[in-house]
């Protein structure tokens, strides 16, 4: 199974876990629609468009609503703590959610129980809080846009808004910025750094980087950076290495903006609906 959790901005959605449909309108979880225009939502509709493109299972999703009063995200963690053994869950990605050290810490405590441990991808909130807590050494890819990554070069900040300036201000120094995050054990085995050019990395070396196409209308649309956690993350389901899986997503997202065509006024869905061409076309340039 690939899993993927995290909350969405709803009020009083409740937990809701099943395997995720694409439709017309976004994604459907447990009979419940949820637009795809939203970063939660919009990476786990290209995970599913990645395992339809390879023929495999579709993924499951897990989220619940939180507008900041931390119920849904409090949700996620427990239900993992209490029944992740029993999900026969072999790639598991982490996205939106409260960071709370605590309760992120009994999901480590139960994956330390498992005999068969699954694979895990962390973003967005789920990363800072693995972070935070000392716990990066647990997964396997983090997928961190610039201002991330240099959260994750300070050892000594607890959340991205507490990076010190010196650190913050040296995202022209990427190669740097990685450096430290690695040197601090704050980084995972694989990590995609997602900007104007994106750095591939592996166990502290920076093994590749994808710049063209640039599309420059991409950058102020929301959502983009989620595509590729999405598609690694189906990626790896599908049996790639994290490596191949980082190489493929990031050229498939710029190819699929570049198809797309965007304005700053386009929204995601315009450049979901490409990632199916724009896969087909990066397999066939590699080989």
């Amino acid at each position: 199974m690939l899993l993927l959790a995290g909350s969405v901005p709803v009020e009083k959605l409740p937990l809701l876990i099943g395997p995720i449909e694409v439709t017309a309108n976004g994604i459907k979880i447990d009979g419940h629609e949820l637009p795809m225009n939203r970063g939660n939502e919009a990476m786990m509709t290209a995970a599913c468009l990645i395992c339809q493109e390879y023929g495999i299972d579709a993924p499951v999703g897990m989220v619940a609503g939180d507008i900041g009063k931390r119920e849904g995200s409090i949700a996620i963690y427990k239900h993992l703590a209490e029944h992740l053994p029993e999900m026969d869950v072999e790639v598991m990605t982490l996205h939106y959610v409260m960071p709370d050290l605590k309760l992120n810490k009994k999901i480590l405590e139960t994956v330390d129980t498992m005999e068969n441990k699954p694979i895990m991808i962390a973003d967005a909130g789920s990363m800072y809080v693995a972070k935070a807590g000392g716990d990066s050494h647990y997964y396997t890819v983090f997928t961190p846009d610039l201002g991330e990554t240099a959260f994750l070069a300070d050892e000594k900040a607890d959340h991205p808004s507490f990076t010190r300036g010196f650190i913050f201000n040296m995202e022209e120094d990427v190669p740097e910025l990685i450096r430290r995050a690695y040197a601090g054990n704050n980084a995972a085995p694989t990590m995609f750094v997602k900007g104007k050019i994106d750095y591939i990395c592996q166990d502290g070396e920076i093994v590749d980087t994808i710049d063209s196409p640039l599309v420059a209308t991409m950058e102020p649309i929301g959502g983009t950076g989620d595509l590729i956690t999405g598609m690694i993350s189906g990626l790896i389901y599908a049996g790639l290495s994290p490596l191949q899986a980082c190489r493929i997503a990031g050229r498939v997202n710029r190819v699929a903006g570049e198809l797309a065509q965007p304005t700053p006024a386009t929204q995601i869905d315009k450049i979901l609906h490409f990632l199916p061409q724009a896969l087909n076309k990066v397999q066939k340039q590699l080989g």
